[in-house]
């Protein structure tokens, strides 16, 4: 039954608000002691007191039961409490603590109307719940009025002294008390002067505060130091009505700005800010009802700290919400954003300018460590952005530099000069941009990206330094190449005594000039000594091994050389004309000196000899090949009989003496074909220069025929018969081709002969009658028939070259085909 009636007393309570009037009265505690949260809430709202900050004050009014406490409030402040009926007898009319706004004073100002104290309701002995409500009056209020009656002055008992020994003793529990003032309106004041009045009730006050004093911690401790007493009189309600108000009207006006220097709540101490009232309010009579001793800095910073972590959290979270906060955030993920620093700090700024705002008025160091707390939070959330924008501006700045490092080395500017300028430049660049990006509320450093960006151009100019020092050993590299590999080609195909020597020049000279050049391209780079030295040295390497390369290609075929130069020598005079095997030539003494030379070759290859170390190469491959009966006189020990030369390192041998034993083997055994072929030659050329009989067959002939030569001389036309005979054998000699005939043999001579001896008379008989015939024509034409001009012509063409067309090949003389078929 009480509950219900509780419940309803709370919903008549938020039905019966009159809104039209501004007060918004709330029931704040019910008479069983419940705290109503969202009452509170509901009134803080519509008042809008967290917009108030400091600037409000708290008034509670203490007294009797029907003492008329509503009504005076109802009329000081322009509220609406519930006020007694007379008619209806004296009875309890406010039960637990309502509150209201007080309509028309400013700053904003909150009344609460205790319930009466001394009321037969809760009886003699139940007077917890007023001390509860005294002392939440005391914590909460700036302002209480205490309602007594002018008649009750000066009594022991109903003077109320009893409720100023409750306000005392409930403010003793306080450790720190707020300086609260303490207003005494006398009710229904009599004739009485109001100035001899007060002397007595301060002195009932002074008197029942050393009484309660006296037992406590507070010995010795004034009045003033926690209270500022003031007192007033007012005419009775029912009586002089008119009168009442119009004291009360300028009772009305002390309470305007009452919270300013001077006013009644003036020096007040520890208050709780607008915002933090509701929580503070709840808090306190939580504590008061669990019976414990208030400690009101303790209980201001409990407060300060959950308003400040409320409004700490609230403006995170709308700043998680913020589009500007969530475009700037998508936004840095994907690209560099222009004026992210100054965005950023602008949007923080106005976040934690909300927060200073509203928790300005809460304790200074909880506020300050909420804040810290908050913008803590804050730089947590928004330093992935940061770190992002960080990494845009880096590759941003190191794609850049690339860009204008390669334009400064395309331009022909200095390596080392170009990698300090656009270093120092673009390390600039990426400090201003970075300071661009910075958030003015934090503190951070981008040292760590910094020096990656210096480790990224540190890299890049690393690489590019090898690839152009790379680029640049190649291209002399490749120039060695080509003033190195033709000339030495060329010097070992032409191998003689003076060849390594020649080479030796030549790579020197060689080396020098790349080396002059290649030391001037490196003045550009920055490297030291050593590292300029074994470039340099990796230079004459190369130069060097260039030329073994070379050397043991060439020695690869070597063979190849010996059997060129072999033929060019034997088949070629001193003139370089071909040579024409008559039976002249000393074939054994030629044949001798294409392989001197041609074991020249050999030796010169046998080994490298860049070094100019002195070997037997040449006189061992002499001896053992050459002559190599000699070499058996000697000893009996084949000098080529090994793996390596005595005086050359296995590094520097190309061809080892048994390679060499070898190669000379197939050599002569690949050459002994031609030389074959030239004896061949020369035999069938002198026996082609003898067809004439012996001198002794000549002589037997000029004795024998003596007499048939002197009958020739004695008649001259024998003469001219056999000098006709000549020319018509001369004539067939020379159709015929009898050398050439007779060339491959003589049986397959005679069988030619045999085929073309009668079509070659036919062709002789036939020209001399066409050449009768023309001399017997009585009309000679000065010009003869094409066809038979033709026949001359063939005729004397075939005849002169069949004479000519006689050519030698490999050092054997023949006739040409091509001379058969024209004679044919």
């Amino acid at each position: 039954m009480f509950c219900a009636e509780t419940a309803f007393q709370l919903l008549v309570s938020r039905l019966n608000k009159d809104k039209s009037d501004g007060c918004c009265s709330t029931h704040l505690i019910d008479g069983d002691g419940n705290f109503n949260v969202d009452g509170m809430d509901s009134f803080s709202k519509e008042v809008k007191l967290a917009e108030c900050g400091l600037s409000y004050a708290v008034v509670s009014i203490m007294g009797p039961q029907s003492s008329g406490k509503s009504t005076l409030l109802n009329h000081l402040f322009n509220t609406n409490f519930k006020e007694m009926d007379a008619f209806k007898g004296r009875s309890q009319t406010t039960k637990g603590i309502w509150m209201a706004r007080c309509v028309g004073i400013e700053p904003c100002t909150l009344v609460m109307d205790l319930e009466g104290t001394d009321g037969r309701e809760r009886g003699e002995d139940d007077t917890a719940f007023e001390k509860q409500s005294s002392l939440f009056s005391l914590a909460v209020s700036d302002i209480v009025l205490i309602n007594m009656w002018c008649h009750d002055i000066g009594r022991e008992q109903a003077a109320n002294k009893p409720l100023l020994k409750t306000v005392f003793q409930v403010m003793m529990r306080l450790f720190s008390p707020r300086k609260t003032t303490l207003m005494f309106v006398i009710r229904d004041k009599t004739r009485t002067p109001l100035k001899n009045l007060e002397p007595l009730l301060r002195e009932d006050i002074q008197r029942v505060w050393h009484m309660v004093n006296y037992y406590c911690i507070l010995m010795q401790t004034l009045l003033s130091e926690f209270f500022n007493v003031e007192v007033v009189a007012l005419s009775s309600f029912e009586e002089k009505e008119e009168q009442f108000k119009e004291q009360v009207d300028g009772l009305r006006k002390r309470f305007f700005h009452s919270i300013a220097p001077g006013g009644l709540a003036g020096d007040r101490r520890a208050v709780v800010p607008a915002s933090g009232f509701s929580f503070s309010a709840q808090q306190i009579w939580k504590i008061i009802k669990e019976n414990k001793d208030l400690d009101l800095p303790a209980h201001k910073v409990m407060v300060a700290t959950v308003r400040c972590e409320e409004i700490a959290n609230e403006k995170f979270s709308s700043f998680i919400a913020n589009k500007e906060w969530r475009q700037l955030e998508e936004t840095v993920q994907a690209q560099l954003v222009p004026g992210f620093g100054r965005k950023l700090s602008s949007i923080l700024d106005a976040c934690l300018s909300e927060y200073d705002a509203e928790a300005t008025y809460f304790d200074e160091s909880v506020r300050s460590s909420k804040r810290s707390q908050l913008e803590e939070k804050l730089m947590q959330l928004v330093q992935p952005a940061y770190q992002f924008m960080l990494g845009h501006i880096r590759s941003g700045t190191l794609e850049k530099f690339k860009e204008a490092f390669d334009k400064a080395l395309n331009s022909g500017k200095g390596f080392t000069g170009a990698a300090c300028d656009c270093t120092e430049y673009y390390m600039s660049q990426f400090d201003e941009r970075s300071a661009d990006a910075e958030i003015d509320q934090a503190n951070w450093d981008c040292s760590r990206v910094r020096d990656k960006l210096q480790r990224d151009i540190d890299a890049h100019v690393a690489a590019v330094s090898s690839a152009k020092l790379s680029e640049l050993l190649t291209t002399y590299e490749t120039k060695l190449n080509k003033a190195i590999s033709g000339p030495v080609e060329a010097l070992f195909e032409g191998a003689n005594n003076d060849t390594w020597l020649a080479i030796r020049k030549l790579i020197q000279r060689e080396i020098e000039t790349a080396v002059a050049g290649f030391s001037g391209a490196l003045s550009g780079f920055e490297m030291d000594e050593e590292t300029k030295d074994k470039m340099l040295l990796r230079l004459k390497e190369h130069a060097r091994g260039l030329v073994e390369s070379k050397a043991k290609e060439e020695a690869g075929r070597v063979l190849i050389r010996m059997k060129d130069r072999f033929s060019t020598l034997f088949s070629q005079d001193s003139d370089s004309m071909p040579r024409v095997w008559t039976g002249k030539e000393d074939i054994r003494a030629i044949t001798k000196a294409a392989r001197s030379a041609s074991l020249k070759l050999l030796s010169v290859m046998a080994a490298n000899r860049l070094d100019d170390n002195a070997d037997t190469i040449e006189s061992t491959l002499s001896l053992a090949l050459m002559d190599p009966k000699s070499t058996n006189k000697g000893t009996s020990v084949d000098p080529l009989a090994s793996s390596s030369w005595a005086e050359v390192p296995p590094s520097k041998t190309l061809i080892t003496p048994v390679q060499c034993k070898s190669l000379w083997r197939q050599f002569k055994a690949e050459t002994e074909y031609t030389v074959t072929q030239a004896i061949a030659a020369q035999e069938a050329s002198k026996r082609n220069n003898t067809w004439l009989p012996p001198p002794w067959a000549i002589l037997a002939l000029l004795i024998l025929g003596f007499n048939e030569f002197m009958t020739l001389l004695r008649n001259p036309l024998y003469l001219g018969v056999i000098f006709v005979g000549f020319l018509i054998i001369k004539a067939l000699w020379v159709q015929l081709d009898i050398p050439g005939v007779f060339s491959n043999g003589a049986l397959p001579g005679l069988l030619s002969l045999s085929t073309k001896f009668l079509p070659t008379i036919t062709n002789l008989l036939s020209k001399l009658a066409e050449a009768g015939q023309g001399r017997g024509n009585p009309n000679p034409q000065h010009n003869p028939p094409a066809a038979a001009k033709k026949f001359e012509n063939s005729t004397d063409d075939s005849s002169s070259s069949a004479s000519s067309e006689v050519t030698s090949r490999n050092g054997i003389e023949y006739s040409s085909p091509l001379a058969h078929q024209k004679l044919q």
